[in-house]
């Protein structure tokens, strides 16, 4: 169950390198930064997120990393924020859909990442969780090219889709600097990264509203 005292966010997706955990980790250092006690669970096999906090300086604010299911969030924690692993349907679907109350669903610009998100998009939105309110959700499209058709193509899929898309994330060397150092673009150079976070902010807009709750 979501601990009501504890703001819990999943980053999902069925199709693997959709960059949930770019999203993951930007998300958690982006409320570091401003203060609040953050966890991040990765739930993927690869545990890219747990490789991040791993490269990340002990001068920046602190994040709890926990790896898989079997830990426990403590008390105390504002933030919880999850990157779930690729492929997950039925009964594994629905035990991480239960351990969050906001959901956001990157797509990445490809044809066969659009197809196999309409799929997962529909089985997301028959769940009963969310078909009570329980757990919101929100599309991204990720690693976004301005003005290239594929974008634009992908701008209509989700457009089309009848649940918030927030944003596109851009295709920014930006992520992978932060990446190999374990920070957020809201850790980096506000100039070198002002475009971005101008686009990453819708997201952070959604999670802050009551829409998304």
């Amino acid at each position: 169950m979501v601990n009501v005292n504890m703001r819990s966010i999943l980053v999902l997706n069925s199709k693997g390198g959709s960059g949930k955990t770019t999203i993951a980790t930007n998300l958690a250092s982006f409320f570091a930064s401003i203060g609040k006690s953050v966890a991040l669970v990765d739930l993927d096999a690869q545990q890219s997120s747990i490789s991040w906090l791993k490269a990340r300086s002990s001068a920046k604010p602190p994040i709890i990393g926990i790896k898989g299911y079997g830990e426990k969030v403590k008390r105390g924690v504002d933030y919880k924020i999850i990157d779930a692993p690729a492929g997950l349907q039925g009964a594994a679907l629905t035990k991480v859909l239960n351990m969050a109350e906001s959901v956001i669903i990157p797509v990445l610009p490809s044809p066969i990442d659009m197809r196999a998100a309409e799929d997962f998009i529909k089985n997301i939105k028959k769940h009963s969780r969310v078909v009570k309110k329980k757990s919101k959700i929100a599309l991204v499209a990720n690693r976004g090219r301005d003005y290239t058709n594929i974008y634009w193509e992908l701008d209509d899929f989700l457009e089309s889709q009848k649940i918030p898309f927030l944003t596109m994330i851009r295709d920014s060397q930006n992520f992978i600097r932060g990446a190999e150092k374990g920070l957020g673009i809201y850790e980096m150079g506000p100039a070198m990264t002002e475009v971005d976070r101008e686009y990453f902010e819708p997201i952070i807009d959604w999670l802050n509203s009551k829409r998304s709750r």
